[in-house]
């Protein structure tokens, strides 16, 4: 036990081995050989859960829907079974790697953040050996799945994780890091769009530019919990440069900004029913979600967070689905 430890029994104090006397108690055998410890039972699915926590792995959700619908706009339908494995492939690689790369730079920040000090890095429930290992793997995964996309993704793949990864450092030295974490996104449904067309045409841009601008709008509402401890540490970010009002009144534009180009991308994709559904929805979602933190009350900042965007693009995803299966049958 820590803290204590073994105190040897003198020699002549200790029992001699031998049968136990009649009627009495068996003597004490001599101590066993020390044996090496047992492995931990689960310990390597215990160490999986802490690394997926470590890198919030449920976020996927954010940009995955937006990728699909990406490739499905530029097919014009499903693009097909193969395409959608390796865009899952490439999605889940590039955001693992961005996600680990993003705890591994900041682990010393975090350390010293209250709010984030318990994360698995700081507190030692996850070592730099696993941390990076897992950056291998999702940087190998995503290289791999974008090859298979084709050729022209395999040579923007290298441009792709130049942002993805560079956005961790840039909270050091811009207050507009809001901004690239939103630029890091919006290549999920460009590289979709370019997977399946080879191209980009003009709602790819609509699309993700929307996705930009929700992305920036969001995380200024979560940079709003480290206001104080950024502009103490001297880090970046428009909540300590400017101020939570003004910070929220950018966050909002932004919102709205996304809302432009998600209609912009709705009318050049012809879209009916089902697609405006779905933007009324994620229009009532933002609205929601600034609501929840019109006065800078933080309370509720997960469910303006996560639980609000995490339905945004699944939502737009739906919607549009649901037009393409109704075409596909009155074909």
């Amino acid at each position: 036990m820590k803290g204590m430890e073994h105190t040897e029994t003198p020699a002549e104090a200790r029992p001699e081995p031998g049968p136990a006397p009649q009627g009495g108690l068996a003597a004490p055998k001599p101590p066993a050989a020390p044996t090496a410890p047992a492995r931990r039972r689960g310990a390597p699915f215990r160490d999986l859960r802490e690394l997926l926590d470590m890198i919030k792995f449920e976020h996927t959700v954010f940009a995955l829907p937006f990728a699909l619908l990406g490739a499905m706009a530029a097919a014009q339908g499903f693009p097909g079974w193969d395409k959608v494995l390796w865009i899952l492939g490439a999605m889940v690689g590039a955001r693992t790697a961005a996600m680990t790369f993003n705890r591994l730079a900041d682990a010393d920040v975090d350390a010293q953040n209250p709010r984030t000090a318990a994360r698995a890095l700081p507190a030692g429930r996850v070592g730099r050996a696993g941390a990076l290992a897992l950056l291998g793997l999702a940087v190998t995964l995503f290289g791999f799945s974008a090859g298979m996309l084709g050729p022209l993704p395999w040579k923007l793949a290298p441009l792709a994780l130049l942002i993805i990864l560079g956005y961790s450092f840039c909270k050091r030295f811009t207050s507009w890091s809001h901004a690239v974490l939103g630029l890091s996104l919006a290549g999920a449904p460009l590289g979709a769009w370019i997977a399946i067309a080879g191209r980009l045409d003009p709602p790819a841009w609509s699309l993700a530019l929307g996705v930009l601008a929700w992305t920036a709008g969001f995380d200024i509402i979560y940079a709003l919990q480290d206001e104080a401890f950024d502009r103490d540490r001297g880090l970046h970010s428009l909540p300590a440069r400017l101020g939570r009002a003004r910070a929220l009144w950018i966050s909002r534009t932004f919102h709205l900004a996304a809302l432009a180009c998600w209609a912009d991308f709705n009318l050049r994709q012809e879209a009916l029913l089902f697609p405006w559904l779905g933007w009324g929805a994620i229009a009532l979602i933002l609205v929601r979600e600034q609501w929840i933190v019109r006065e800078g009350d933080l309370s509720r900042v997960d469910e303006a967070f996560f639980t609000l965007n995490s339905l945004v693009g699944l939502i737009f995803f739906a919607s549009h689905l649901l037009q393409v299966i109704l075409f596909a049958r009155m074909a």
